[in-house]
């Protein structure tokens, strides 16, 4: 089937095949409620041709059920009537829209909650033990699922999708790693789905609404289970309208693999077309890899690709030259235990509610074709002026140019193009292999790190990305350290890759303590793709603001 093709889901026709995958936003407010940012961003990717948009994960009662900071929240009629505005929203641009309902079960945090986190059985939840839920529990949840699809029914939304991925609740019961229960929700096959089932049969029989819900395909752990486990689960549960596979427990990489792991890594897995309507997510970043899933399943799930770049869904079928790509680098996105959505090549994420940039004319100069200026270039170019962009190289990039991770390098390289194809649309004159020094706006990096002096050892404790892929770099010829400290700044999944690349190369990870190091480096907020881009464009806002400052 094609990506613009109509489907369905249960009795809802989706306008086209691609789907917004919930991913945590942290935009909402504190009690759960929706506000005009979160809508913004939501809508936004309704703008852009999303056939289907799945909120977040969504907590479905105010005693232990929340699992981060400013995650929406279905709990009361009191959130309806904001969440009539998002559906509003959604569906003037003709899509759908699904709410996730979740129960963050042992992965909820006492600190967030207020209370101790409760799961099927009280097993190690990484480094701590919630405790062992009572029928009364297990109750009471089944009501809370029921009601807070209640009020999603009362909000407009198309349907609900229950969340039984990721080490949450509901997939808790399913993992035979982490139910021990011996009662009617334990021990098989079938009590391990009882709870999903029973929430799924109430729902069900009291609103007529679309119900799926999301599973982990298979379990990243040692002990996890595999995808034809998690095969069997979707077509064993009755009444679903759809499942929508993920990946992961609690080891990593589980639905957001870095540039470290394959394309499409959940859907290479899938041993087969399930016989249920069917998404696959995880790692969809072009119109390939779309159309690969589209091969095995109904739907394509797309993640990160729509934060980097909200239109990801109408550039697909129409022009996919023109997607600004996702890198997969996994940093902004999954920086979410303080801080909300981000995204390291799209500084819009977030913000989708603050004005657009003015209208201008005039010509302006540009030096320097490095993420800043290139961002500067494309930046001045949208709002109206005539731009000619100087770099001295013999091809535009700059830093970009110089990574010698070649993983890193296959991922990273695509925003260059993507520059090169948006700038010549908009008519932007490049001219590379000369050194400009008339007027203009220089755009050069405002950090530029140490380089390290090469020596038959070298030593690194640095959370630099940068130091990071010279480490690799260096391993060809010469003995590397690198300090255990060094790989905080990289999320789980990228880390975990990372190490076993590092390692392989022969790449000592050592204590950081009682030793002497070559660089030492720590920054909380380094310089990187994203701060050059926020650079550029505050550097070309800046300099119209200047121009228009003198009289005439």
């Amino acid at each position: 089937m094609q990506v613009d093709e109509e489907g369905r889901i249960g009795n809802l026709t989706i306008k086209n095949r691609i789907v917004m995958a919930p991913m945590i936003s942290n935009l909402g407010n504190p009690d759960g409620s929706t506000n005009n940012n979160h809508i913004a961003y939501l809508e936004e990717r309704a703008k852009g041709g999303a056939g289907l948009i799945i909120t977040e994960y969504t907590y479905i009662d105010r005693i232990n059920s929340r699992g981060s900071r400013n995650q929406l929240g279905m709990y009361s009629t009191n959130l309806v009537p904001k969440l009539k505005r998002l559906t509003e929203r959604v569906h003037g641009h003709g899509s759908r829209i699904f709410m996730q309902l979740v129960h963050a079960g042992g992965k909820a945090s006492s600190s967030i909650n207020g209370v101790e986190p409760m799961a099927p059985s009280a097993v190690d939840y990484i480094g701590h033990t919630p405790r062992e839920m009572s029928g009364d529990d297990i109750e009471n949840v089944i009501e809370s699922f029921t009601k807070a699809a209640r009020y999603a029914y009362q909000a407009n939304f198309d349907g609900i999708e229950l969340h039984g991925a990721h080490g949450y609740l509901l997939q808790e019961f399913m993992s035979p790693a982490l139910n021990k229960r011996n009662d009617r929700f334990g021990g098989s096959f079938e009590n391990r789905l009882r709870i999903s089932q029973e929430i799924i049969d109430r729902i069900k029989s009291e609103l007529d609404f679309t119900v799926g819900i999301r599973l982990s395909l298979y379990e990243d752990d040692l002990d996890g289970y595999d995808p034809d486990y998690g095969v069997r689960i979707a077509e064993t549960l009755r009444n679903i309208d759809y499942a929508h596979f993920s990946a992961g427990r609690f080891a990593p990489p589980g639905s957001s693999a870095s540039f470290y792991d394959s394309r499409t890594h959940i859907l290479n897995r899938l041993p087969r077309k399930p016989g249920v309507a069917t998404m696959v997510v995880g790692s969809v970043i072009g119109r390939q890899d779309a159309e690969a899933v589209l091969k095995k399943a109904d739907f394509v799930s797309v993640g990160r690709a729509m934060l980097a770049d909200p239109y990801f869904a109408s550039k697909v079928m129409h022009d996919p030259s023109s997607i600004r790509p996702c890198i997969r680098c996994n940093q902004g996105c999954r920086d979410l235990a303080y801080g909300e959505v981000r995204c390291t090549v799209n500084p819009d994420v977030g913000h989708e509610n603050f004005k657009r940039f003015s209208r201008f004319t005039g010509k302006v100069t540009i030096v320097g074709a490095g993420v800043k200026g290139l961002e500067a270039a494309l930046t001045a170019a949208k709002i109206g002026l005539d731009v000619t962009l100087y770099e001295k190289r013999e091809e535009v990039g700059g830093q970009l140019l110089d990574i010698s991770d070649e993983k890193k390098k296959a991922e990273f390289l695509p925003l260059l193009e993507y520059y090169r194809t948006a700038l010549a649309r908009l008519g932007v004159e490049v001219v590379t292999g000369e050194e400009y020094s008339g007027e203009g706006l220089y755009c050069l990096p405002d950090s530029i790190y140490p380089e390290i002096q090469e020596k038959e050892e070298v030593a690194i404790d640095s959370n630099v990305f940068q130091y990071h892929d010279l480490a690799l770099k260096l391993s060809r010829n010469h003995k590397v350290f690198l300090s255990e400290r060094s790989l905080s700044s990289l999320d789980r999944s990228r880390q975990m890759r990372y190490r076993e690349c590092a390692e392989n190369l022969g790449i000592e990870i050592v204590d950081h303590r009682g030793r002497t190091f070559d660089i030492v480096r720590f920054e909380k907020s380094q310089y990187d793709i994203s701060k050059a881009m926020l650079s550029g464009r505050n550097a070309i806002l800046g300099y119209i603001e200047g121009i228009n400052s003198y009289p005439l």
